[in-house]
């Protein structure tokens, strides 16, 4: 019954746009209404909730928009249990079903046991399974074996606007006694093995402007005669990185962290066919061949990838001109041990002496617009042994011990600034879709993740 109605509430909050990423005042309310929505969902558990102003957002135009409030919510406080803090986020990407969705994207439907629409995985459906999970216990009339507490926040993918402000604030207040943190912000590396993420790699964020002038340029009048900004920029981006992914910029791996013996078993003994990996990522070839290969370059190393180029004429069409100014953009994904400021000064470095060998008059800069650290894990901690007995109790295996790839900021947030143990335990499969098309959760996922939850809280109370 509980599960039931979970899924009442899915399809409820689906219907929701709750996209944070165009700044658009309708969709501004759409996040105030489903922000709402989840605090009389844990007003209904019973929980104390707290829906704390988020102040304004300043865009680049100089239009204001309300950010959404942050919810902090908690239910019990037994000083004889331990206390876990949940952190998920309700905003989505944008979707539209004219961009390749097969059903309307916020109508949660069901086909072959897959329940698709925007936010189904990321995060919607993970944050109803917590609170499924709580609801159970409810229903039951049985005492929470844990004092639970949430974060949910509805700014996630515009970079979390407020939240590290609030979390710094709150240190010695909401959060002074959480014991352990949960994020289950990511996914399973397989479709059907349950996963524990122990990392996350950073990222750095640069833009490499090159100018003559502002306007641009007739092809016609000035080809032959100028130094090409574009020209220049695409000599700058070729130099980068090879054809094989390795970085070209000296010095950047001289901090990675070491190849270890256990690190190596690890590789070999998670679910992985690359075979299958490959075709359902729709991919040709891959630039490895073996499964430890592949998981060491998507985890492990870093790695360097060419976002675009704001300026350049890239309409349908055979438009004759000469950009004026354009902007390149790439990023670097960092892993422990890099240096992000070392990082920094190495592309700088890097950028600058291929750009004197071009002897241009044109003008160059490199500015890193984002930084973001890699985050690992303690696997020792008391919450990583309970969730390995929960995944065992609920789905009957080991769980594969992963990596991410990405970067989930709130990780390094939470660590750093409260100083808790956090974990990462996604419900997802690898073929869920986050942001893109034909997002789905499977409703397996869904109903074991609950399930899995529910087990987390009985073998954190029996460790604590």
């Amino acid at each position: 019954m509980v599960l039931k109605l979970g899924r009442m509430t899915l399809k409820e909050w689906v219907a929701v746009e709750s996209d944070s990423i165009q700044p658009v005042p309708r969709l501004r309310q759409e996040l105030f209404r489903m922000m709402a929505l989840a605090a009389d969902k844990l007003r209904r558990l019973g929980a104390s909730v707290d829906s704390v102003d988020g102040g304004s957002q300043q865009l680049p135009n100089g239009q204001t928009l309300p950010i959404p409030p942050i919810i902090l919510a908690e239910l019990g406080n037994d000083p004889k249990k331990p206390t876990v803090c949940f952190y998920g986020h309700l905003d989505v990407q944008p979707a539209r079903r004219e961009d390749g969705w097969l059903t309307d994207p916020y109508t949660l439907t069901e086909v072959d046991g897959k329940l698709y629409g925007r936010g189904a995985t990321d995060n919607k459906g993970p944050v109803l399974a917590w609170i499924n999970a709580v609801s159970a216990f409810r229903a039951m009339e049985e005492d929470l074996p844990v004092n639970i507490k949430f974060i949910i926040e509805g700014m996630e993918e515009a970079g979390s606007v407020a939240l590290e402000e609030l979390v710094r604030r709150e240190k010695d207040r909401f959060f002074s006694s959480v014991d352990y943190v949960v994020i289950s912000d990511n996914l399973w590396i397989s479709r059907r093995k349950p996963a524990l993420t122990c990392g996350t790699r950073g990222n750095s964020y640069f833009t490499v402007e090159v100018k003559c002038r502002d306007q641009d340029f007739h092809s016609g009048t000035f080809g032959g005669i100028l130094n090409e900004p574009m020209a220049d920029l695409i000599a700058l981006l070729g130099s980068l990185v090879d054809s094989s992914g390795h970085i070209l910029i000296p010095g950047i791996y001289d901090h990675v962290a070491p190849l270890t013996e256990e690190e190596k078993k690890m590789y070999k003994a998670i679910d992985l066919d690359p075979e299958e990996y490959r075709n359902s990522s729709q991919v040709k070839k891959f630039l490895f061949d073996t499964k430890e290969e592949i998981l060491m370059h998507l985890w492990r190393y870093p790695s360097l990838s060419i976002h675009g180029i704001e300026g350049a004429f890239e309409e349908p069409g055979a438009k004759t001109v000469i950009p004026g100014r354009v902007i390149g953009k790439f990023s670097i994904r960092l892993v422990p041990h890099m240096n992000m400021s070392v990082v920094e000064t190495q592309v700088k470095q890097h950028l600058e002496y291929i750009f004197s060998k071009r002897n241009s008059s044109n003008q160059m800069v490199v500015s890193m617009a984002l930084g973001l650290h890699p985050w690992i894990a303690n696997i020792k901690d008391n919450q990583y042994l309970a969730a390995k007995r929960a995944i065992k109790t609920v789905f009957g295996t080991e769980p594969d011990m992963i990596r991410d790839g990405s970067t989930i900021p709130i990780a390094n947030i939470f660590q750093d600034v409260i100083q808790k143990s956090v974990m990462m335990l996604p419900l997802g499969a690898v073929d869920d879709g986050e942001h893109a098309q034909n997002e789905k959760i499977n409703r397996w996922n869904y109903i074991e993740g609950s399930k899995l939850f529910a087990a987390f809280f009985l073998e954190m109370a029996k460790l604590h």
